[in-house]
């Protein structure tokens, strides 16, 4: 087996570990939400929001893990025409020096840097790499939406068969409920619109 046949091995190896590393993402996102259902059921809010933050992190970290393992995984089906082709060239060989450790520790910027130097290697980039690049240009932000924890908390809430706007402490009453009420107000009054519209 050649280096480069070695490395092309590495490459489909790491491929699958970034989609074990996604799944366990999901089951720590599963776990985090059920956290926010306790937190609500017990009154706990400020629990809730911080787990809703959990989730919604691990959500869009084992997206990443996806993201990234698509990437890979594209990039070594190129690594096998060149090497089926016998179009290895001088520069590609020299990427994969440093590939091993780079691979190993699953550190997305680092991998990402990796499939910066392999893709430099091919005479043409796809649409769909580049559009994956600017994806990952913001993968190590550590905020998270929140919207996103909004509308979690409410559909925790929810499945535990409460109204979150009555569970919150005094004096902490939820803008979120009364946004989604004004919404919801708002496209009761279209409807309404509508049918009065057809009427006449």
């Amino acid at each position: 087996m050649s280096n480069m046949e070695k490395q092309l091995f590495n490459l489909k190896i790491a491929t699958k570990e970034l989609q074990r590393n996604s799944k366990k993402c999901d089951k720590e996102e599963k776990a985090e939400k059920a956290k926010v259902k306790q937190a609500i059921q017990k009154g706990n809010m400020e629990a809730a929001k911080i787990h809703a933050e959990n989730a919604i992190r691990q959500k869009h970290q084992s997206l990443n893990f996806l993201r990234m393992s698509a990437r890979v995984d594209a990039v070594a089906s190129r690594v096998q025409t060149a090497v089926t082709m016998n179009q290895v060239s001088k520069s590609m060989s020299g990427v994969v020096k440093s590939m091993d450790a780079t691979l190993k520790n699953m550190n997305l910027e680092k991998i990402s840097a990796l499939m910066d130097k392999f893709e430099n290697q091919f005479e043409t980039l796809d649409v769909q790499t580049a559009q994956m690049e600017d994806t990952m240009g913001n993968t190590t932000t550590l905020t998270t939406p929140q919207n996103e924890v909004d509308t979690l908390l409410h559909e925790m809430a929810d499945e535990a068969g409460l109204d979150l706007n009555l569970e919150l402490p005094a004096g902490h009453t939820s803008s979120m409920a009364s946004s989604v009420a004004s919404t919801e107000q708002d496209e009761l009054s279209q409807r309404l619109s509508r049918l009065r519209d057809q009427v006449s």
